[in-house]
């Protein structure tokens, strides 16, 4: 069976890419005034906070990519293809980001029982 073609006008791949571009420009400006309010969080919590904002920026790129990616795609078999390289991608973040998230909270857990503050 032949997959049909996916006729996106170039215009409309055109405007889905500076959308794509303004989201990620808007989304970049909240990182970084996320990031200068975080000199306010109080330790052992900043570290923590800082971590999960990091993660959380690594993982709106990835989107952002992964869209670019999809306003290209040619058919429907190469989208699924794209969509599943992402997912698989994602998985794996997200369970070393919970390892190293945990191993933070299990280390500040560590230093309060100690009394280290």
């Amino acid at each position: 069976m032949i997959e049909p073609k996916l006729e996106v006008p170039a215009e409309l791949r055109d405007l889905a890419e500076k959308t794509i571009d303004q989201a990620e420009k808007a989304f970049g400006m909240f990182f970084d005034a996320a990031s200068k309010s975080m000199t306010s969080v109080p330790a052992p919590g900043a570290e923590i906070s800082k971590q999960a904002l990091s993660f959380t920026e690594q993982n709106m790129k990835a989107a952002f990519e992964h869209a670019r990616k999809l306003v290209h795609a040619t058919d429907l078999q190469q989208a699924m293809q794209i969509q599943s390289e992402f997912l698989k991608s994602q998985f794996t973040n997200a369970g070393e980001h919970m390892k190293q998230i945990t191993g933070g909270v299990m280390s500040a857990a560590k230093d309060a029982s100690k009394g280290k503050f």
